[in-house]
């Protein structure tokens, strides 16, 4: 452990790799002796909480007895699937988080990687998509926004934390095409990360923003911003549905190493089922916001081959092109 910790202080913040290990349950009464997690980005983001929370969970509960966790940016998580790829054969026993881009990245060849060269475990929690305004904004509704739209689409910015195609602008799209509206008149205005996309919002540059669910409540219970409405079937926190049967949910869920063993692929769809019962995970996704969405094995591939299908139209539609 000395030594771990050692190499731990070691690393360079330059390196965008990052090792952390915690122990909190004796090895022989956990059903996992250990998980090591990988993270295809940064620490701090969603796939680092994700994966991070999930362990904490594994690990308090005794399901699980040591997590440890790689953080491994770059190329979009290109970096991290390919890793896991080429050293499959010593990788049973980790699982790499991943979300929604996962999909959309395959779709527009940022990686020439898909979800089906892996081995999907389980979706395991989701974040619904939303529509924000400022508190002082006209816009009182969705259908205020989808009138504004249809009048003049101009007069309508729709601000978003990544670049045109991304998933912030694809929601916008499916949400406006669902309302009968026009998707490809929307105008999309790309920042470079969500932080700065509110940040336009806030100053005037737009007049509505299209992100996550749990990067808005804080903003919205500060009373800087109002959510018009969310991408689910039903209200979550309070806020209202979109309706006109708009429905989108961010994933994120865990992939294991290509031809890992099904028994042990199980194995591990099978703990983190287990996890949902835990008083440990319940603390854990409180304090995020999180939705559970549990989609184990072939579920879960279900679920994917969809949305897939459902993005690939969606790109199509804004003329974006597709290498799948």
């Amino acid at each position: 452990m000395q030594d771990h910790l050692a190499r731990m202080r070691r690393l360079s913040a330059a390196t965008a790799f990052l090792l952390a290990s915690v122990v909190t349950t004796p090895l022989a009464a956990a059903e996992i002796d250990a998980i090591h997690f990988l993270i295809p980005g940064g620490a701090g983001g969603g796939w680092d909480g994700t994966a991070r929370g999930t362990g904490e969970a594994l690990t308090k509960s005794g399901l699980v007895g040591k997590a440890s966790f790689e953080n491994m940016s770059g190329g979009g998580g290109g970096k991290a699937i390919a890793h896991i790829i080429e050293t499959a054969g010593r990788q049973d026993g980790t699982l790499m988080v991943n979300s929604t881009p996962i999909v959309l990245r395959s779709l527009r060849g940022t990686f020439p990687q898909s979800f089906r060269d892996l081995t999907p475990i389980a979706a395991i929690i989701g974040d619904y998509g939303a529509f924000v305004v400022r508190s002082d904004s006209p816009l009182q509704s969705w259908g205020d926004a989808v009138a504004t739209f249809k009048a003049d689409p101009k007069k309508l910015k729709v601000a978003g934390g990544s670049v045109k195609g991304s998933m912030d602008h694809l929601i916008a799209a499916q949400a406006f095409k669902a309302s009968g509206a026009e998707t490809s008149k929307v105008r999309y205005i790309a920042y470079d990360a969500g932080g700065k996309a509110m940040a336009g919002l806030l100053s005037g540059e737009t007049n509505m923003l299209s992100t996550g669910l749990g990067e808005a409540l804080e903003q919205a219970k500060a009373g800087q911003v109002r959510i018009l409405c969310i991408t689910a079937s039903e209200a979550v926190a309070g806020i209202e549905p979109c309706g006109n049967g708009i429905e989108f949910i961010n994933w994120r869920g865990f992939f294991g190493a290509p031809g890992m063993d099904e028994k042990t692929a199980d194995r591990y769809a099978a703990t983190l089922g287990k996890m949902y019962d835990t008083s440990e995970w319940e603390a854990v996704r409180a304090r995020n916001g999180w939705v559970d969405i549990y989609k184990p094995r072939a579920e879960f591939v279900t679920f994917l081959e969809q949305q897939e299908g459902e993005m690939k139209s969606l790109l199509n539609g804004l003329g974006i092109e597709t290498v799948r």
